[in-house]
């Protein structure tokens, strides 16, 4: 048989970690109304491009309006009830029972004064008693009505004009939160992007209701895109954010340049993988979110290594590895090897060759241990049997 083979290659060669993973765009926001009404407008159309705050479209908001103005008097209006009752009504209540407070200490203060005279004329004999006893009980009633009225003062003072003062602010404050909770209502009619990016979805049409929580219009920032991939905990640690990566993304000749962008503190508990995130730039909006591609990440190197093609190194049923030799004699012979990293074309040899040996790299699969073989190009047999056939 006519075989491919060559000496193993001793140099430097990284580790490219291999995985596959879905291109996701770096941001995405499926936006939802929180109110259930019919879409008025719509601003923008799938593949638009949005930024952030901007309007993308409004839902029927007449009712919604009506009541924020209903509410918005309903404000006005405690606002002026505050102002009487904190500027007017309470200071003239205040006034008013100082004003009777003196007025009855004054009637207080002459009262006194016709009972000491009286009891002066009671004295010398020149009134009946019973003018006398009359001025003591007006006496009483008028201090009666002075301790009533200054009472009445110190509730003011102490409790009444306080309580008052918080029930004004209190009708005040509710006014002012149904208010503001109706003109929340009517901004709910107004769909804003919370993110720069492109609209990808936008199932409705305008007319149609749209309905709370439902997606009404799913916004992607697609400036750069994330493929995530899944790695074991050992290989996981050898990463740092930073490192350098690579994407093939069907349809595109040439590797697109990536980093990591995070590698996951912790494992996920299903597959008890890590994951690491790759960024790859996406400014001209060349790749699409959602693709499937082939991650490649550079990790570790190690100089003065025997390598051999990946297609020369084969694996037996219990997992284990190796390669065939082409022998002084011209047969095959098979070896053993354990691998250490590869870079995706060439695999380390850690041990079972010293690099001196001739491998075969193309024609070893199915190759019987003592099989003669010859050294040559892949075409060789072809053409033989070529010619056989002419």
């Amino acid at each position: 048989m006519t075989v491919q083979a060559e000496r193993p290659e001793i140099g430097e060669i990284s580790e490219h970690i291999m995985a596959d993973a879905v291109l996701s765009p770096l941001a995405q926001a499926a936006i939802s109304p929180k109110i259930t009404a019919p879409v008025r407008a719509f601003y923008v159309q799938r593949g638009s491009r949005v930024k952030k705050g901007q309007l993308l479209a409004v839902l029927e908001n007449r009712d919604l309006a009506a009541q924020a103005l209903d509410n918005q008097g309903q404000y006005v209006a405690a606002q002026a009830s505050f102002d009487m009752q904190t500027k007017v009504q309470v200071l003239e209540d205040y006034r008013k029972a100082e004003l009777d407070v003196a007025q009855a200490k004054a009637q207080l203060d002459l009262q006194h004064q016709i009972v000491t005279a009286r009891q002066k004329l009671l004295a010398e004999g020149a009134i009946a008693g019973r003018d006398y006893d009359t001025a003591v009980a007006a006496l009483v009633q008028t201090q009666a009505a002075y301790d009533v009225a200054q009472n009445h003062l110190d509730s003011l003072k102490v409790v009444s004009r306080a309580a008052t003062l918080r029930q004004a602010q209190g009708q005040l404050t509710s006014a002012k939160g149904k208010y503001v909770a109706s003109e929340t209502q009517v901004s709910y009619s107004e769909i804003r992007s919370p993110i720069t990016g492109v609209v990808t979805d936008r199932p409705l049409f305008a007319g149609e209701t749209a309905n709370s929580g439902s997606s009404l219009i799913t916004v992607m920032d697609t400036s750069a895109l994330l493929a995530k991939v899944h790695l074991s905990q050992t290989v996981a640690q050898r990463l740092s954010v930073g490192d350098d990566a690579s994407i093939l993304v069907p349809g595109v000749d040439e590797a697109v340049p990536a980093k990591i962008s995070l590698v996951s503190p912790a494992l996920d508990p299903g597959s008890t993988t890590v994951e690491v995130w790759l960024h790859i730039d996406n400014n001209a909006g060349r790749y699409k979110a959602g693709t499937p591609v082939r991650a490649s990440i550079k990790g570790r190197a190690v100089t003065d290594a025997i390598k051999v093609p990946l297609s020369a190194v084969l694996t037996l049923q219990d997992g284990s590895k190796f390669v065939m030799v082409v022998g002084a004699d011209g047969t095959a012979h098979k070896k053993d090897v354990q691998l250490g990293i590869n870079d995706g074309q060439d695999a380390q040899i850690t041990q079972g060759l010293s690099g001196a040996e001739t491998v075969i790299t193309t024609g070893a699969y199915g190759l019987d241990d003592g099989t003669k073989v010859k050294v040559g190009k892949a075409e060789d047999d072809n053409d033989k049997a070529g010619g056989e056939t002419k």
